[in-house]
């Protein structure tokens, strides 16, 4: 009983799938004339223009007058803080940075920080977090907060990589080994349609409709500063006709999340996120459409390509298409050296899991390059952990010993590290930037 008065929270939707009980029919709004999958979504007129809010405000503060450059420094103003950009954006999947808390990370200089619904609805639920008090009080974090709108997870946790999807950028998870059938599956995509997606949570089985409007309702009372409406998420291999259909598809559920958003803004700005994959009429395309809504920023998301090389080549082209007087977001992509790539053609912030993830691995990331401190050559090393950059008070020799005893501070020593490195690489770009270096 209880299980079904959250699925019904969630969803809306008493449908008893186990049962097969018939569920109601969705209203005709949610399908696309005669069922066609490349139906038109609503025109720019149906909203109202575009105007920045008082709540959530972007500021150009310089743009770099180097030759070829789009690069700029900007702030960005929210009910929680100021962000400046280009910035680093660490994600903290479940409301946290895995071995970092709050106050460390706000200590390391993390201004935005990105948040995952999908997640966060399948435990603890945003019901419960809005009993919090919403994601700030939650988590004790002061200061911005980013969340997406869970279709990400829910694409690509549903099937691991197969050999028809090749390689991608952004990845899928790794493929299930036969020997791990005891191991507890992930969450299993069970429909897509004109409604939205229903799929089964990987905690508890239990399944869950997510559709733009309940996306956005979730997000409401998660209470982050920024979110992103549903969009669908299709591999890197696929036909054009099927990229085609997607991109329509997707536009047809953000505009349904900004209608939402519109009804109840609370505070908060909504980032399109214009799709395509790689292919320059599609996004050229979503580019298009989405910037004639009154969205308050732009993400850039679905599948960026096969290499860094590849999606360096689709943002050269791309970022020009995007309204300047808008923040933008390069979603999942933030590795050093994406960062340096990306931000010279205009990126404003980027988030990713890869500094910490690599943290807890033993990767150190260093103005010298990577120091995989769990090398012999560190045992009796006690100098810094970088004498260049901004850090945690740690001889290498100290966190080394960490590491070889397998000591749980020693993930969060590493990954506060990172998360130090990456401000200040960033900082250092918006100074270059200043000066026309960048």
């Amino acid at each position: 009983a209880a299980l079904q008065k959250r699925y019904r929270e969630l969803s809306g939707d008493a449908e008893d799938y186990k049962k097969q009980k018939k569920r109601k029919a969705p209203d005709a709004s949610t399908r696309p004339p005669n069922d066609d999958p490349l139906a038109a979504p609503p025109a720019a007129d149906a909203f109202p223009p575009f105007a920045p809010r008082e709540h959530f405000r972007f500021e150009v503060l310089h743009e770099s007058k180097k030759p070829g450059s789009r690069a700029r420094v900007g702030r960005l103003h929210t009910p929680h803080g100021t962000i400046d950009t280009p910035c680093f954006v660490p994600v903290g999947t479940n409301g946290a940075l895995k071995a970092v808390d709050a106050a460390s990370a706000m200590e390391a200089g993390v201004e935005l920080q990105f948040c995952n619904t999908y997640h966060l609805l399948v435990h603890p639920g945003a019901d419960v977090v809005e009993r919090a008090g919403g994601l700030h009080k939650f988590m004790r974090r002061d200061a911005p907060i980013i969340t997406d709108s869970g279709g990400f997870q829910v694409f690509s946790l549903a099937e691991p990589d197969s050999d028809e999807d090749g390689a991608e950028l952004k990845q899928k998870r790794a493929r299930r080994k036969k020997d791990d059938a005891e191991q507890p599956q992930h969450g299993k995509l069970v429909s897509v349609n004109e409604r939205g997606v229903v799929f089964k949570s990987y905690r508890d089985g239990l399944p869950i409709e997510l559709t733009p409007e309940s996306s956005v309702a979730a997000q409401k009372r998660l209470g982050a500063d920024i979110i992103i409406p549903l969009d669908e998420l299709p591999p890197y291999h696929v036909t054009r006709e099927r990229l085609e259909a997607s991109v329509q598809l997707s536009h047809r559920w953000m505009a349904r999340s900004l209608r939402a958003h519109l009804s109840d803004v609370r505070g908060q700005a909504m980032y399109a996120v214009v799709h395509g994959g790689v292919d320059r009429e599609l996004r050229t395309r979503s580019a298009s459409y989405l910037s004639s809504l009154p969205f308050d920023g732009m993400a850039v998301g679905g599948s960026l390509g096969k290499d860094r090389a590849e999606m360096v080549e689709m943002l050269g082209w791309l970022m020009p298409l995007l309204p300047r007087d808008r923040p933008n977001h390069l979603l999942g992509i933030a590795d050093p050296e994406s960062c340096a790539a990306v931000v010279p053609l205009g990126v404003d912030t980027m988030d990713s899991c890869n500094p910490t993830r690599v943290a807890r691995h033993g990767s150190l990331l260093t103005t010298a390059g990577v120091v995989r401190i769990g090398a012999t050559r560190y045992k009796d090393d006690h100098g810094p952990l970088d004498p260049d950059c901004p850090s945690v008070d740690c001889t290498r020799a100290y966190l080394h010993h960490l590491f070889k005893q397998s000591e749980p501070l020693a993930l969060t020593l590493a990954s506060l590290h990172n998360i130090y490195y990456m401000n200040h690489m960033m900082r250092d770009m918006r100074e270059r930037i200043m000066r026309d270096e960048l």
